[in-house]
């Protein structure tokens, strides 16, 4: 019974690990930019150029980020963010909450797809 339940775990932590490599980042950029000024944290003038990069920034670093937590890879993203933010107007911390956005969406389709956890969000 362990034994089965560690490759279980193996798997489906491959499985995971296969779907967040598999994100089309086209398909994740028109969803947003559709999207984004539906979201809480957008000031009503507000333009998809600047929130994008956040956007792009949580789904290129979930990709990378091995199943850990937005929050324990937050440290890393907020020392990339001038790297990759562009044109953004955004400073990190109006950048972070669609970035964190973006992360969940992933990390919600990952968790649909393969049973479990795999974010510790609780969910």
């Amino acid at each position: 019974t362990v034994v089965g339940a560690a490759i279980g775990a193996v798997a489906g932590g491959l499985a995971g690990k296969g779907i967040a490599e598999a994100v089309d980042p086209t398909a994740e950029e028109a969803y947003w930019r559709e999207n984004f000024s539906s979201r809480p944290y957008v000031k009503g003038d507000s333009k998809f150029e600047d929130y994008g990069p956040a956007y792009r920034h949580g789904v290129d670093s979930y990709g990378r980020s091995k199943g850990r937590s937005f929050d324990d890879a937050e440290p890393e993203l907020t020392r990339d963010w001038e790297r990759v933010r562009g044109n953004s107007n955004l400073s990190w911390e109006k950048a972070k909450d669609a970035s964190h956005d973006a992360w969940q969406r992933l990390s919600d389709a990952v968790e649909r797809a393969v049973p479990g956890d795999s974010d510790r969000d609780g969910k």
